[in-house]
């Protein structure tokens, strides 16, 4: 039965592989490496000594914080401005040409903002006629309003501030004016003489002719010089307003039989001695008081209203110019032109025939 077993096809000379000395030990021998079905990847042993040495892989190290980040609520607080601005020196400073060239942007649209008012100022009086207003009185009056005044239809807005001081300084004019009346009267009541007899007169004198015609001499001429940048209407106020000024002076001066009281009649009736001349004399210090004040303020609104002049643009030419020009347009003169001119063309032609007979 043994020769059934062996293959007849085998090489009688081969020998079986697994009968290798070397294959033997590496299965059964005590090899220092395990097979794959033995290794256990958490045992101790399986850690092999190359006698080498090797750097671990750390991880980098951690912030100090460890805590995960996290968005804060917002707080009820406002936020904070931002810090102001300074000007560093790497940026060049604004020079004077630039903004003199900025001043007269500005300038420029101011002018284009007036000329868009008054353009529809022009525009809406095609249809609305203006009535006059000042000086208001009631409709079943005999007399009538004579001007027209509205100070923002008519002056700029960078000049209605200005204007209205000069309506304000005007009825303070007017006012100091009537007391000054009633203060003549009772210095001519307490026994002052004929001189407070003139004094009183003339102060009735000075109140019915100063008060209109310095509204129509001075104010009025500012009112249209700063409506329509008139050169002839700044000039006449100037004039006239001086003049006012140096008057105004006088009064607070107080000389008597000049129609005013001030200082020098109100002293002189204080030490009269009598305690009636005394309390009217103590009423004329006090009207030179006012006087004087008002000299103040007539000083400060001139100058202020020549500073406003020197950035207009008016002068004495432009001044010139309108005179001409009003009295060529003006009807009156025509008419007294032409009547003139037509006496004198009948005058020359009947002065020959005279002679011939």
């Amino acid at each position: 039965m043994a020769d059934f077993e062996d293959n007849p096809f085998a090489d009688p000379g081969d020998s079986n592989p697994f009968q290798d000395p070397s294959v033997q030990q590496a299965t059964t021998g005590n090899s220092t490496s395990k097979g794959l079905e033995e290794f256990n990847p958490f045992e101790d042993s399986n850690t092999q000594n190359t006698g080498a040495r090797t750097t671990p892989i750390t991880s980098p190290p951690r912030p100090a914080d460890t805590q995960p980040a996290v968005m804060r609520p917002t707080s009820d607080a406002p936020p904070r401005p931002p810090p102001p601005y300074t000007q560093s020196a790497a940026q060049p400073a604004m020079t004077q040409a630039q903004e003199d060239l900025m001043k007269r942007q500005e300038e420029l649209e101011k002018k284009a903002a007036e000329l868009q008012r008054r353009e529809q100022q022009m525009r809406s009086a095609q249809y609305n006629t203006r009535q006059n207003n000042w000086p208001p009185l009631p409709s079943w009056f005999p007399l009538q309003p004579c001007f027209y005044q509205d100070f923002s239809v008519d002056i700029p807005l960078e000049f209605q501030k200005v204007v209205k001081i000069g309506y304000y300084l005007w009825m303070a004019y007017s006012i100091v004016m009537l007391l000054n009346f009633i203060v003549s009267l009772a210095y001519f009541s307490s026994g002052g003489g004929s001189s407070a007899g003139t004094t009183f007169g003339l102060s009735i004198l000075f109140f019915i002719l100063f008060v209109p015609c310095s509204f129509i001499c001075w104010y009025r001429p500012v009112y249209k010089a700063f409506r329509s940048d008139s050169s002839f209407n700044f000039f006449m106020f100037f004039f006239v307003f001086f003049i006012q000024l140096l008057v105004t002076i006088v009064q607070a001066i107080g000389i008597d039989q000049w129609g005013t009281v001030g200082f020098i009649n109100g002293l002189s009736h204080v030490a009269s001695g009598s305690v009636g001349k005394k309390a009217v004399g103590g009423m004329m210090l006090i009207m030179g008081f006012l006087w004087a004040v008002l000299a103040v303020v007539d000083t400060i609104f001139l100058k202020q209203v020549h500073s406003l002049y020197r950035t207009t643009g008016a002068n004495f030419q432009k001044a010139q110019e309108e005179f001409a020009r009003g009295v060529v347009s003006n009807p009156g003169v025509q008419t007294a032109t032409k009547s003139a001119a037509s006496g004198a063309i009948s005058g020359a032609f009947t002065t020959p025939q005279q002679n011939q007979m």
